[in-house]
């Protein structure tokens, strides 16, 4: 069963208003606000409506149904807003993909999804070229953005939108019908595919709205990938107020053109990893000075934790700005949040329980809560929590205890009630705000006939956080370039992201191990930073 059953009386339920039923709404009462734009183009909200109900109708007239999935892969455009609305109105499936994968996981995801069409950004049509005979999209639904004229065998983005009805279709979309599977790496070395419904994410947005305080006079720029669950919700979230949305479509962080949009479009709010903050602060001070940011009035820092220099600078860059930061899951949603006055008193903590969320309890291993200040799995029970894993109900049944969701997290809960992360995600690597998991990259490195074991481990970076270091036990023989070796296998079969960006030659004894075998990698972390 690869999702849950809907029951007769969720059915019946009266829904949150959906991202399409936002911005139909917005349509109606205020058709020639701005509603989205990127650095190309931009759209009222009766423009965004439409284009909407067109493409919506486009890609059912390429032969979907409802309930089919809808691959997606480009760098952050407008066409993402516009994709998320269509597939919302036609009661179809997006599969949001990160552009910065290899082909080989590109293909995986979309295998995994039996996504039945790919939409695909014309300067990344080369990823996926080659994997057309592979894949189950149907023959007629390869669409390419960005292109008027596509080569043979794609379809057109903008000549399918101008062709297809601009009334929306009547495709009978619930509140619990799946709007997203959101594929997140795995401590398995392959990625899993959260679902997400489209009332969980409408009540995240009304949520979100009232925590930080956003009405429709706000100005949200989103420089996350749209491809990740931190856009997503935020662009949902301003969709459903009908504030605007400005969406950085820059293929590479430049922290003074950020700068210059922050001051230029008046954003009023954006959502930044701790990578970003660092290097807009590491500008020269004249170069900070031309910028006006004055009307930058809330600021979030998420995906990975901040020093406190980071935290100071950021709140002398910004002086209105209100600086919050929040622990979540693409599975759990948002979690826990660190609020403004909260920033320095309690510096290493995510906070407390998110407005609306529910509850948190951190479990040990004999299933009981521990007391304050010792360490347990982290559980929540959030109103939008996720809807399980796609084809993968064991990977699901594992996630939960009843209505309590764990992504694996380690955490302890101070006497204040503030959480303190310990470990996240079973040794996860957060580096630049992208989740890496040791073992799929073990998994590609162990592939080599030379390496006997590897172990991966994130070490300390100021810049990014943490960068990839991966241990490896050679075979008796192994070549001189060895790592070289390694490094090019990297570069074919994984995302440039999770390369390891530094080596270590080492002994079978040097991995340390439990007692049934397992590698302990936060005790190889601790004698790596020691020199050990």
């Amino acid at each position: 069963m690869s999702r849950p059953a809907r029951s007769d009386q969720a059915a019946h339920h009266t829904p949150l208003p959906s991202l399409s039923d936002s911005v139909a709404a917005h349509a109606r009462t205020q058709p020639t606000r701005p509603a989205a734009r990127d650095s190309q183009r931009s759209l009222t909200w009766a423009q965004w409506d439409e284009r909407a109900s067109r493409l919506a109708n486009a890609l059912r007239g390429l032969g979907l149904v409802k309930g089919d999935r809808v691959a997606l892969l480009g760098f952050n455009a407008l066409e993402w807003l516009e994709l998320y609305a269509a597939l919302s109105r036609a009661g179809l499936v997006a599969v949001p993909i990160n552009f910065r994968l290899a082909a080989p996981e590109v293909a995986y995801i979309v295998q995994h999804a039996e996504a039945r069409a790919f939409v695909v950004q014309d300067k990344l049509r080369g990823l996926v070229e080659g994997l057309r005979g592979e894949l189950p999209v149907l023959p007629g639904a390869w669409v390419l953005w960005g292109q008027d004229a596509p080569p043979e065998g794609w379809q057109g983005y903008e000549p399918l939108i101008a062709a297809a009805a601009p009334t929306p279709p009547d495709a009978g979309v619930m509140p619990d019908d799946l709007f997203a599977l959101m594929y997140t790496s795995g401590t398995t070395g392959r990625p899993k595919g959260a679902m997400r419904s489209q009332g969980g994410n409408a009540l995240i947005a009304l949520c979100t709205a009232l925590e930080f305080g956003l009405t429709r006079d706000d100005t949200g720029l989103l420089v996350m990938p749209l491809c990740h669950a931190n856009s997503l919700y935020f662009g949902v979230t301003f969709a459903m107020l009908g504030a605007q949305t400005v969406v950085d479509d820059r293929a590479s962080y430049d922290p003074e053109a950020l700068l210059a949009t922050l001051s230029r479009e008046r954003i009023s709010f954006t959502s930044l990893v701790p990578t970003h903050y660092v290097m807009m602060l590491e500008l020269p001070a004249a170069t900070k000075a031309l910028f006006d940011l004055s009307r930058v009035g809330k600021l979030l820092i998420s995906s990975a934790p901040a020093r406190r220099e980071t935290k100071l600078g950021v709140m002398q860059l910004f002086p209105n700005g209100r600086l919050f930061e929040l622990y979540g899951s693409t599975e759990a949603g948002w979690v826990t949040v660190l609020r403004p006055d909260e920033q320095l008193a309690k510096l290493g903590s995510v906070g407390r329980e998110w407005a609306g969320s529910g509850a948190i309890k951190l479990l040990g291993a004999d299933g009981a809560e521990v007391p304050d200040g010792e360490v347990g799995e982290l559980f929540s029970r959030t109103p939008w929590v996720f809807d399980g894993y796609w084809r993968n109900p064991e990977k699901t049944a594992e996630s939960f205890q009843g209505a309590w969701c764990s992504v694996g997290d380690l955490a302890r809960r101070d006497a204040d009630g503030f959480i303190h992360l310990v470990d996240r995600k079973s040794h996860m690597i957060i580096s630049g705000g992208e989740n890496i998991y040791p073992s799929e990259v073990e998994a590609v490195l162990a592939q080599h006939p030379a390496v006997q074991d590897v172990a991966v481990v994130g070490m300390p970076d100021t810049k990014w956080g943490e960068t990839v270091l991966a241990a490896v036990v050679p075979r008796a023989g192994a070549p001189a370039d060895l790592q070289a070796q390694l490094d090019a296998l990297c570069r074919d079969r994984l995302a440039g992201f999770k390369r390891p960006r530094a080596w270590r030659l080492i002994t079978p004894e040097a991995l340390p191990r439990t007692a049934t075998g397992k590698v302990q990698h936060r005790l190889l972390r601790e004698r790596l930073m020691q020199g050990a």
